[in-house]
């Protein structure tokens, strides 16, 4: 699905290897995804060129030359970590036990209250994680603030999640 403010944006940077740079990281971007500011869609990109997967012409982003193996072996395209469970179980299990905890430790993440305890916010609570433990495996420090797309008003119904959002299985 489409997601207008990245569709409106520039065209991101390219590595030496042709690869396009991917969004940046900060504080403020990962705590709007934690308050469901963002689109499931949006939160795959910021992880996907992160696992290697890198757009493809036909619009599909198929594993690339520095997609972990057991990734490109599972997932031949990008997956949905959102609504994929096994995706977001894959996702869970890549990070570190030294890094399991900097959701907290980091952004004071306490988790999400009972009654808005979703299957779609616990997975972007693993996706935040799991950018941790990325920039933390190569020592890159975590910005406060950095570029945001454009925000949304947390969904209605956070068990559907904003329009265009697949459903989660």
């Amino acid at each position: 699905m489409p997601n207008a403010a990245l569709d409106a944006a520039p065209a991101p940077p390219l590595k030496p290897d042709g690869a396009p740079e991917p969004f940046p990281l900060s504080r403020a971007l990962l705590e709007a995804v934690l308050d469901d500011r963002t689109s499931d869609r949006f939160v795959c990109q910021l992880i996907w060129p992160r696992l290697g997967y890198r757009p493809g012409a036909d619009g599909l982003r198929p594993a690339g030359p520095d997609t972990p193996p057991a990734w490109a072996e599972a997932f031949p395209l990008a997956p949905e970590l959102i609504a994929e469970r096994p995706a977001s179980v894959r996702l869970t299990r890549s990070i570190a036990p030294e890094h399991k905890l900097l959701l907290k430790q980091q952004l004071g993440f306490a988790g999400y209250r009972i009654g808005g305890l979703y299957p779609r916010r616990t997975r972007r609570a693993t996706a935040v994680n799991w950018l941790l433990a990325h920039l933390a495996e190569r020592g890159e420090p975590l910005p406060d603030t950095g570029p945001l797309p454009e925000l949304l008003d947390p969904p209605s119904d956070p068990v559907a999640g904003h329009p265009g959002d697949l459903p989660v299985g």
